[in-house]
């Protein structure tokens, strides 16, 4: 027989022989019964989430993306002929359309916006001819909305809804003169004769493409990667602009994570996730395949090479040729976040592994507004709505250097928790919106009698930054400002004012429970005797006043349709513009919270010392303050001494809250005390007790009360 006497060909290899990524998998382990169950368990959730589009939704997808198809190739048809171009030119002249982030990888949900590369050939410009002639072109169109072009953006961008989808539109001129309809992005070539920017716009694509082919099970890694989004978003770090993580951060994270469990299903891969990034020794790369160099010339992340890129704290390496640091906005500040966050995932995670705890729990929503004493309001005030679009995505792009400018000028002993979400007061007829920042003081600094942190010249070098914007217009306007937990408006609480005590401790209930190492400023409870739980302070004193009563120094806006003129006292400032412009005043701020001479505001109630606010006048508003938080820039080690130190800030943290709570008792005197007070009394003349009977205990029960406060 013909080949019999030849040796066998190598068979491929087996999937546990197979290698992927730069290191051997940690477990080929698959799932069990159990394993399987819970998986369903967690699709089931995902789906009653409303994670997933309808199928009419993503039929109109499709519509969009056929009908801008079409759109780019006759505009470069058009200026093919305009330009002069053979007729055959004119016939060939093409331009094609990718996707890439969320929707390439198909995490996409019910009104996301989809991401999308224009390639087209090189003689159209993405300056003068993509946001000029196609900008107009687009801006005439009855089913363009939105339309907003950041061509100064580190990676230029057409923003718009297209029949009300959301488009956010990249434009990149490669080096034919012809661009074929079939043609292969991931092909290095592509990447000849071009700019930097238009590189990083070829590399969304490029990057979307290697991630697909580098996981080992595309369907698993889409249901994770989908799980994890939502839970970032859920607890606050999903912002790559304010520091934290984006999709595409968080898509190379998951597909790292499958690479290392190559079998595992979703279910086991989200608590492994946990696991892993609560122990990844940052800042050593997440990277999915090795690094490589070509003879293009561009950039690639190399920290023996490049002093900056040894700066980055968590560095996620893209796959595609010029690899880059994905995650360079992350500082300091939000990488102590985050690591928390993973803190808090994997307790969750193990408590749902031995049955006591429900996939809902890992998807509570971070209580920002419960978790700081001292925040950073920033508003962000414009003429219209159009105005505060534009202006509000620079100031948002520009949040991150307010947190390392903060880190900077305070030696990395104040740290700030920018919130990615954006907040607006409804009741208001003014085009304004706000951003906020936790404040507290790096834990392990020596706290010094009366020491302030004053960053009234950080703020105002951050408003110098933000005003010059090239495309500023008047009624352009921002102010910062400094709040304490009781000071914020209402505007930023879900039910439209503050939830009291009882609520937020049953929704924090489990996280009690199940996470010890949680950076969540856990609330203490005690138990009565028939074992249901009643809050260390009062109720009442725990409802939310409204900030127009305590003389907040919360900034307000007014809406004036009296002259332009500008008037200061000691006690508030106020600018008022022409026409109905939207402006600015602080509220009336009592004489005793001034220090004279120094322009310095103390919040009359609740005042910390070590936190001084400025408002000097009208366009000068800034703060300072302090807390307490620290994180090793090295990540945290693997004998625990972070954990340690995390356990330790959790206490002081619950001291602190718990402390608060019992003072504020001795304000007023609730209902539960009276009842008590009155049961005493009625029990005493029950058993027929003499009057000094009942004095003492009157007597006895307030002393308990000052005994608790006391030991706090």
């Amino acid at each position: 027989m013909v080949g019999s006497d030849s040796s066998p060909s190598p068979l491929p290899p087996t999937e546990e022989q197979k290698r992927w990524g730069v290191t051997k998998p940690l477990s080929h382990a698959g799932p069990t019964d159990v394993d399987i169950q819970r998986n369903k368990e967690l699709e089931k959730f995902l789906v009653d989430s409303g994670l997933y589009e309808s199928a009419e939704e993503a039929v109109k997808r499709e519509e969009v993306l056929s009908r801008l198809k079409q759109i780019v190739k006759d505009w470069v048809k058009d200026l093919t002929r305009l330009r002069g171009y053979t007729d055959q030119m004119v016939e060939d002249a093409n331009a094609v359309i990718f996707t890439f982030g969320s929707y390439r990888l198909g995490v996409h949900g019910p009104g996301a916006d989809i991401d999308t590369l224009c390639v087209g050939p090189s003689y159209v410009s993405r300056e003068e001819d993509f946001f000029y002639v196609f900008h107009n072109l687009l801006a005439e169109m009855e089913e363009v909305t939105e339309l907003q072009p950041v061509p100064d953006a580190h990676v230029p961008v057409m923003k718009f809804k297209f029949g009300g989808i959301s488009i956010d539109l990249l434009y990149a001129s490669i080096s034919l003169l012809v661009v074929p309809d079939d043609l292969d992005i991931s092909n290095i070539s592509v990447l000849h004769n071009i700019d930097e920017p238009t590189v990083r716009s070829l590399n969304g694509c490029r990057v979307a493409d290697q991630i697909l082919k580098l996981v080992p099970n595309i369907e698993n890694f889409r249901t994770t990667l989908r799980c994890l989004k939502f839970w970032a978003k859920r607890r606050g770090v999903y912002s790559n602009v304010t520091g934290f993580l984006g999709g595409v951060n968080w898509a190379l994270l998951v597909a790292r994570l499958c690479q290392f469990y190559p079998k595992a299903n979703p279910s086991m891969l989200v608590s492994r996730f946990f696991r892993v990034y609560t122990l990844w020794r940052w800042p050593n790369p997440v990277m999915l395949c090795e690094i490589e160099d070509d003879d293009l010339g561009f950039s690639i992340w190399d920290p023996r090479k490049n002093p900056w890129d040894r700066n980055h704290l968590m560095p996620i390496i893209t796959p595609a040729y010029p690899c880059m640091n994905s995650s360079y906005n992350v500082s300091s500040s939000t990488l102590r976040v985050m690591v928390e966050q993973f803190q808090f995932g994997k307790g969750i995670c193990e408590d749902i592994e031995l049955n006591k705890a429900q996939w809902s729990a890992l998807f509570e929503p971070y209580l920002f507004f419960d978790s700081y004493k001292n925040y950073l309001q920033v508003d962000i005030i414009a003429a219209d709505l159009d105005d505060l679009r534009a202006w509000r995505g620079w100031v948002e792009s520009r949040l991150r250097q307010l947190t390392l400018m903060i880190e900077r000028d305070t030696s990395g002993k104040l740290q700030c928790h920018p919130y990615p979400h954006v907040y607006v007061d409804s009741t208001r007829p003014c085009s304004h919106c706000a951003f906020f920042m936790g404040l507290q003081r790096k834990q392990g600094e020596a706290i010094q009698e009366g020491q302030q942190f004053d960053i009234r010249q950080t703020v105002e070098e951050f408003r110098h930054q933000i005003n010059s914007y090239l495309y500023w217009k008047p009624g352009m306007e921002i102010y910062v400002s400094h709040v304490r937990r009781k000071q914020l408006p209402s505007y930023v609480f879900p039910e439209g004012h503050r939830r009291n005590r009882h609520t937020r401790l049953v929704s924090q209930q489990h996280v009690d429970k199940s996470t010890h190492g949680s950076a969540e400023r856990v609330l203490k409870r005690k138990k009565e005797p028939d074992g249901s739980l009643m809050e260390e302070e009062s109720l009442g004193k725990r409802q939310s006043v409204s900030p127009q009563s305590q003389g907040s120094v919360s900034p307000e806006l007014v809406c004036s349709k009296s002259a332009g003129t500008l008037r200061e006292s000691g006690t508030v400032n106020e600018k008022a513009g022409s026409n109905g412009s939207c402006l600015l005043t602080d509220r009336k701020i009592q004489e005793a919270d001034i220090i004279p001479n120094h322009g310095v505001i103390h919040s009359a109630e609740n005042s910390d010392p070590g936190c001084t606010s400025s408002s000097s006048n009208a366009h000068n508003r800034a703060s300072s303050c302090d807390g307490s938080s620290e994180i090793n820039n090295q990540g945290p080690s693997m004998d625990g001494s972070y954990e340690a130190n995390h356990q330790q800030r959790l206490l002081d943290n619950d001291a602190s809250v718990l402390g608060d709570g019992l003072r504020e008792e001795l304000e007023v005197l609730d209902l539960s005390s009276l009842c008590s007070l009155l049961f005493l009394y009625i029990l005493a003349s029950i058993l027929q007790l003499p009057p000094f009977y009942n004095l003492k205990l009157t007597a006895f029960f307030l002393m308990h009360k000052l005994l608790i406060v006391y030991i706090i």
